[in-house]
């Protein structure tokens, strides 16, 4: 697969919008300067995921989860950095060449991508059928004319056929290099016995299934025989891509206009969401004539907190789903519920109204769940006391559901009104029926955990928590202050933190590691911190200035210091990051600043030119415009500067979060993204808050003389280990262990000199 360009990718970075992309998959609601929303990566009700237009960041700070557009769309998409580099190119508009992908390129992709790629090939095979052929055209596009469904649907939802034949599909796959495996582990195809292949799907009507991003993950097949022993339906198996609970039929259609609506429209089959949207209702899902599942409501969570579940008026299937509306009350959402008149169902309605009709119909008919379900449950219990207290019990249990104590208590008034019970008697219920589901959901997370350590069937999550745990965390990376959050590490601790290095090192030199390389993390990654997010901006003056003037860099600052004393990061990531980092200032920050440079001198002297326009048709005497014009400048100057302080700012910053080395990306965006804003409130009448960018002089050589400081207490406690080893052996040399003693010496007090520097505390050798 043929490489994209330096240029290419750098452009498809910068048109990328973090808001943009991530809104595609999460409703997202504005707080302060950034937005949050439901994570996608891990079930929760309380949303924890950030997204920073500014910084072109988000981050889930529950699970850790995020990082540029780029890595937002590799991590949910599960895809690979050039294909999410190709989704992002293709949404934005932007032109790759590409060449043809070779049968060797194909085997050489990932399982899953390949398993995409051929349900991608199986899709356009069905729907060349149904157009192109003689039975397609006469049996499966006949049946949805038949339908009313007119030939944008059929484009929109790529409705296709499958031939009558045992391996149609096959032998096309085959012929354009698609593997056996694939056709299998998708479930387009079925070994036998006997190793040969088939067809899943013959002599059919063809529903592709799409993942979220637009995706074809699994299919449903429909018969048209009359046959009682041919199944109706036939849909694909779960694989790798494909997990039922976790997709609903027409998410990707609609998810726009529900984001748009802020409401769902839940349906039971295709046909019902196909008939919806051709009447101009686009804010309609199915869960595809499966019970509704916990994935799936929080995968509708995700873009709205507002539900309308559509029931046709068969009773027996109304009692059957009412589990479904437990399921949408105990993830907080919404609920309303609407019956369609005797002998409809959503797909015969949309066809035999207009769209106008079938909105109001919506809006005057949809009721409360708890109306709904008394309406329901009472049909045949008006009369009978002991089947109406079953019923009340029914709705409490339901109310019970409902995480919000708010919520519940308006719902327990409106059923104390509707069946004339004390309020407080029904209250008194609920609170039973919580900590009874306390109660069961505490039993079945413990079986869960049992499960899991029988079969592993969750171990990759496990890794993954596990993995969260053991990222080390510098001193101060959730504290807050008037000068921000800051990852800067002092040569100062609590005497915990000092009793957990002293650990540390003692245990790499006990197992033979490498001491530097775990206990000088913390401090690495504070340093390394610093580069990413302020590297190449100015220190003052004290700091010295270039031949041409200018100040030095923050960066140059880092390289020099640590060039001085001989030292590197002995962390294996950081250590490649910062050499990169060093390149990208080497060899390309000049071209880059001096393009940004005139790109921002035009921008500069575009937005003058229209605010002198915008003065000349305004302003009214003469001294109106010299005041305005001045103005003018002022402001143009300002944005100018603020335009090239914010490219030097985000130098590093932007390349490191969109590296295509997952392990480079990840740890970027671990360091750069911060959990906590200051609020607006701190900004008001004027006041001026000093943020880490104003503390530069001070938190980079804290940082060096942090790094230095541990790395003088190692070899200190190396020297002592030394010590303790020489003693243990018989008629040891005492020359030795004055020597080495000696050296401890010196250890000693270049830590105290280092301590001194920054007037902080004196090590005291451990005893």
């Amino acid at each position: 697969m043929k490489t994209i360009d330096r240029e290419t990718v750098q452009r498809i970075i910068d048109t990328a919008d973090i808001v943009e992309v991530v809104s595609d998959f999460v409703h997202l609601r504005r707080r302060g300067a950034n937005y949050i929303g439901l994570c996608p990566f891990h079930n929760e009700r309380t949303p924890s995921f950030s997204v920073s237009r500014a910084k072109g960041i988000c981050k889930c700070f529950s699970c850790g989860k995020g990082g540029s557009p780029v890595n937002f769309i590799m991590e949910h998409e599960q895809l690979s950095y050039w294909d999410a580099l190709r989704y992002l190119a293709k949404k934005y508009h932007i032109e790759i060449q590409e060449h043809e992908v070779t049968d060797a390129e194909r085997q050489a992709m990932s399982e899953r991508q390949s398993l995409m790629e051929v349900n991608d090939f199986a899709m356009k095979h069905f729907e060349r059928n149904m157009l192109e052929t003689s039975d397609g055209r006469d049996i499966g596009l006949a049946y949805f004319r038949e339908r009313g469904i007119n030939e944008a649907m059929v484009r929109r939802f790529h409705l296709g056929y499958s031939l009558n034949l045992r391996d149609d599909l096959l032998e096309a796959a085959r012929k354009d290099g698609y593997s056996d495996d694939a056709l299998v582990k998708t479930g387009l195809c079925v070994r036998t016995d006997h190793g040969d292949l088939y067809d899943r799907f013959k002599a059919r009507v063809m529903y592709p299934v799409f993942s979220i991003s637009g995706k074809v993950v699994a299919f449903g097949g429909r018969t048209l025989r009359s046959d009682k022993t041919v199944a109706k339906y036939v849909n694909s198996p779960e694989s790798i891509i494909y997990k039922k609970s976790r997709e609903l039929y027409g998410l990707y259609q609609a998810k726009q206009a529900i984001v748009r609506k802020d409401k769902c429209i839940l349906v039971e089959g295709y046909m019902d969401v196909i008939s919806m949207h051709q009447q101009g209702v686009e804010n309609v899902v199915a869960s595809s004539g499966t019970s509704l599942t916990q994935g799936q409501i929080r995968l509708i969570h995700r873009f709205t907190e507002n539900v309308t579940v559509i029931y046709d008026s068969d009773p027996a299937g109304i009692k059957a789903s009412l589990r479904g509306i437990d399921l949408l009350l105990a993830e907080g959402l919404n609920i309303k519920v609407l019956l369609l008149p005797d002998g409809d169902d959503p797909d015969s309605f949309a066809q035999s109204h207009s769209a106008s009709e079938v909105e109001a119909y919506l809006e005057e008919n949809e009721v409360d769940f708890i109306r709904f379900k008394t309406d329901v449950l009472l049909r045949d219990a008006a009369s009978d006391p002991l089947r109406r207290s079953e019923v009340v019990s029914g709705i409490l249990l339901s109310i019970a559901h409902i995480p919000e104590e708010i919520k519940r208590n308006v719902y327990i008034q409106e059923c104390s009104m509707r069946f004339g019970i004390d309020e407080r008697m029904l209250l008194r219920q609920v609170n039973v029926f919580i900590t009874r589901l306390a109660e069961q959901n505490a039993r079945q997370s413990a079986r869960d955990a049992a499960m899991e350590t029988v079969t592993g069937r969750s171990a990759e999550q496990q890794a993954d928590i596990a993995d969260d745990k053991a990222v080390p965390q510098a001193v101060g990376d959730s504290s807050l202050s008037a000068s921000g959050p800051s990852d800067v590490v002092s040569p100062v601790t609590e005497p915990r933190q000092e009793m957990k290095i002293e650990t540390s090192l003692r245990d790499a030199i006990d197992r033979g590691a490498d001491p530097l390389a775990k206990a000088l993390e913390p401090q690495e990654r504070a340093l390394m911190r610093l580069v990413l997010k302020y590297g190449m901006l100015d220190l003052g003056d004290e700091f010295g200035t270039y031949d041409d003037g200018g100040h030095v860099k923050v960066i140059d600052y880092i390289r020099e210091d640590l060039e001085v004393d001989n030292i590197q990061f002995r962390n294996p990531l950081y250590r490649r990051m910062f050499q990169e980092a060093m390149a990208m200032r080497e060899n390309d920050w000049e071209v880059d600043f001096a393009n940004h440079v005139g790109a921002a001198q035009a921008r500069m002297q575009e937005l003058e030119q229209s605010g002198l326009e915008e003065i000349k048709n305004t302003a009214a005497t003469l001294a109106e415009i010299n005041m305005a014009e001045t103005k003018l400048k002022e402001n143009c100057r300002e944005a100018y500067e603020s335009d090239i302080r914010d490219f030097s700012q985000l130098y590093f910053e932007k390349t490191f979060i969109s590296h295509p080395d997952d392990d480079v990306r990840r740890a970027a965006s671990d360091l750069v993204v911060e959990r906590h804003q200051l609020s607006k409130i701190y900004f008001r009448q004027g006041t001026k808050i000093e943020t880490e960018i104003d503390r530069l002089d001070d938190l980079v050589p804290r940082a060096l003389v942090a790094l230095k400081y541990y790395m003088g207490r190692c070899k200190f406690h190396e020297l002592t280990s030394r010590i303790s080893q020489v003693q243990a052996t018989p008629g040891y040399d005492m020359a030795e262990i004055f020597s080495l003693m000696e050296q401890q010496k010196k250890w000693h007090d270049f830590c105290t000199q280092l301590a001194t520097q920054i007037g902080e505390r004196v090590y005291e050798p451990l005893r």
